[in-house]
């Protein structure tokens, strides 16, 4: 990667220069980096919900109202 440091008057780095065909490759690694982390978190979410219901099958929780459930979303 082709990167040119830019430096203020006191030789301080403050900001990097990229080729713009690497910003859009990272740009993309981004947004499906993004993508993975959203999935991860609703599979996480749904495996929580699904314990939850064996648990109020088995009597060990108590289910809540809907209206409550809903409340929360």
């Amino acid at each position: 990667m082709n990167l040119h440091y830019i430096s203020d008057e006191k030789g301080r780095t403050n900001a990097v220069q990229l080729p713009l065909t690497e910003w859009k490759k990272i740009q993309k690694e981004l947004v499906e980096f993004r993508r993975l982390k959203n999935k991860k978190q609703f599979m996480l979410e749904l495996a929580e919900a699904v314990e939850e219901m064996k648990l109020i099958k088995a009597g060990k929780l108590s289910a809540r109202d809907a209206e409550d459930f809903l409340d929360e979303l």
